[in-house]
């Protein structure tokens, strides 16, 4: 039952789809679709949190399988898109639906996208419930069509975490309750399974029952499998009444025949093993019917270690999500570029190799190629001819990160017009964008501010030092005056740095100034050291003890991203504190021991 939902729902949603939406919000179609990529995988992710215990797949498998969720959303979008009335009651029926299954309001969730996409809140609050509504209505149709039972959700669901996790940001998983990105998609997977493997194993992993009373049969999965039905009743006459009262009295039929079969099985251990033999073959017509045997009687199950009372399943770690294949390209002033490249596999070197030599010719560019077999598909590769243009454009400079496409260099200017060009190539779910400089800096400066007020009054070096390390002090090319844009944040610093010193938990810390490569290695060693003096000085007027921070520079050496793109020369001009404390002591030990 293996299937790709976010390219499920991005199928339901066509261009002409896009337009017509796009046209009742009073937003460009580029914006919308924008809404939609960022979205949709968060909400994956919520419903895949749903499925990390047994009752909350049960819930969400029902919930899937109601009334309200339609089946049919995908072909009749554009009808619904025609006005106004439409978009509204499919974003209202979303959001309830969303919100049932989150337990939560997703206000949080599509204010968050508003910041992150820069689209108005109004917008994504009726886009974040319109993509529930697809969401839930394509899974119902996949499940219907194949057959699926309540333990495939729960594996169908795990399925979409790779494609998901290059989408998920800290922001967005915390206002699902979800914690931090990282920690969530390194977690879950191992969570699903096991739930998944309580349903289709039940008798090997049964749960703990905090009754006393014979338990009802466990069936196996098959047992609540459902069946597609021919057409789904969508309006409300006699014959959807007809349907209710049917579907009324099967539910009550069911009902006596369970409370029977529990009954003969308390009265009658004989009967447990007929019932077991014949178990497998049952099956439940009415769509939605989900069997409340799963447990096997508390006196005969051994205890299930991977189950809490709650029904939160623990199960081993899951394996590292694969690192994204990655390509870096800088193109020098006469066309030749150089590239650095991580793939999968041979194959795919070969393939970038002979693009490579087709375009320039042997000897005419630079390419640094490695294989790493635990790196995701190079799926950017299919676009590697449109690409050729760009790799020979002089001053060019390029980074594919996945599914994310950065641009810095003279094809950053949107007069070039390559962004809007490798926009359409692309397409979803790639993020195509030019580096902003000042944007980098305002993002880490909110990271910094966050970080330290989580810190509180902790002054646990290696805290203190992490969280110091987020700022960014952004200096002036072949400049050594710290810019006003990073006051705020040394100031902070300084203020931090002081309340160790009066709760009695002072730090020593190395300021250290680090380059980029252009320019000499002398002239980047000086310059280094002078940013670090200049970052100490500040630190300083603002009352931070002289004799608890020491400058040093140390050029272009140690760098954190690659040199080749505008991005990575930001990353490596950096101003990094360490503690030094603790050299220092083990110094002293030596010089006493001589």
């Amino acid at each position: 039952m293996s299937v790709n939902v976010i390219q499920l729902v991005r199928s339901a949603l066509p261009d002409t789809v896009v337009q017509q939406l796009s046209n009742c919000l009073g937003l460009p179609p580029e914006a919308t679709t924008k809404v939609v990529d960022v979205t949709t995988p968060a909400l994956v992710a919520g419903l895949l949190n749903k499925c990390a215990t047994l009752d909350g797949a049960r819930a969400l498998f029902a919930t899937i399988l109601g009334q309200e969720v339609n089946a049919d959303v995908a072909e009749q979008l554009p009808r619904l898109f025609a006005s106004t009335t439409g978009v509204t009651q499919l974003s209202s029926t979303g959001r309830q639906l969303l919100e049932h299954s989150f337990e939560r309001r997703i206000d949080g969730l599509s204010d968050t996208v508003s910041m992150q996409t820069g689209v108005p809140a109004h917008a994504t609050h009726a886009v974040s419930g319109i993509a529930g509504s697809i969401l839930m209505g394509v899974l119902k149709r996949h499940i219907l069509e194949h057959r699926g039972n309540i333990g495939q959700l729960p594996t169908l669901l795990g399925q979409q975490l790779q494609t998901i996790a290059p989408f998920l940001n800290d922001g967005l998983t915390t206002v699902l309750g979800l914690g931090g990105a990282a920690a969530f998609a390194q977690t879950i997977g191992s969570q699903v399974r096991a739930v998944s493997s309580h349903f289709e194993h039940p008798a090997a992993a049964p749960m703990p029952t905090t009754a006393r009373a014979p338990a009802e049969p466990a069936l196996s999965a098959t047992a609540i499998s459902v069946a597609p039905p021919a057409r789904e009743v969508r309006h409300v006459g006699p014959k959807a009444k007809h349907w209710f009262g049917m579907a009324a009295l099967s539910a009550l039929i069911g009902a006596i025949a369970a409370m029977l079969t529990w009954v003969a099985l308390a009265l009658c251990p004989a009967a447990t093993s007929f019932l077991g033999q014949h178990a497998a073959a049952a099956t439940v017509e009415a769509p939605g019917a989900a069997t409340q045997a799963d447990a096997q009687p508390a006196s005969q199950a051994p205890r299930d270690d991977a189950a809490s009372a709650v029904g939160k399943v623990e199960a081993e770690a899951a394996p590292a999500v694969a690192k994204d294949s990655q390509l870096i390209v800088a193109v020098d002033g006469k066309g030749k570029p150089t590239l650095t490249a991580i793939v999968q596999n041979v194959a795919e070197k070969s393939a970038l190799l002979n693009a490579l030599t087709k375009k320039f010719g042997a000897g005419n560019f630079n390419a640094d190629i490695t294989v790493d077999e635990n790196r995701k598909a190079a799926d950017w590769l299919a676009q590697i001819d449109a690409l050729m243009p760009l790799l020979s454009t002089p001053g060019a400079e390029m980074k594919i990160d996945g599914t994310r496409v950065e641009l810095s260099g003279t094809v950053a200017d949107a007069k070039s017009g390559w962004l809007d060009r490798l926009k359409s190539l692309f397409g979803a779910p790639y993020q195509v964008s030019a580096f902003d400089a000042a944007q980098a800096v305002a993002n880490a400066a909110q990271s910094f501010k966050n970080a330290a007020k989580s810190l509180g009054a902790s002054c646990a070096g290696a805290d203190v030092v992490k969280t110091l390390n987020l700022q960014v002090v952004n200096f002036a090319s072949r400049d050594a005056h710290v810019p006003q844009s990073a006051l705020d944040d040394l100031n902070q610093s300084a203020q931090l740095l002081k309340s160790c010193a009066t709760s009695g938990h002072a730090l020593k810390l190395e300021v250290a100034g680090f380059s980029d490569n252009l320019g000499s290695e002398a002239a980047n060693l000086e310059l280094s050291k002078e940013r670090a003096d200049a970052v100490r000085a500040v630190l300083v007027k603002a009352g931070v003890p002289a004799d608890a921070l020491v400058a040093q520079g140390y050029g272009n050496v140690r760098p954190v991203a690659s040199n080749a793109t505008e991005s990575g020369r930001f990353a490596n001009r950096r101003i990094e504190f360490s503690e030094v404390q603790a050299q220092t002591t083990q110094a002293q030990a030596q010089v006493q021991t001589k």
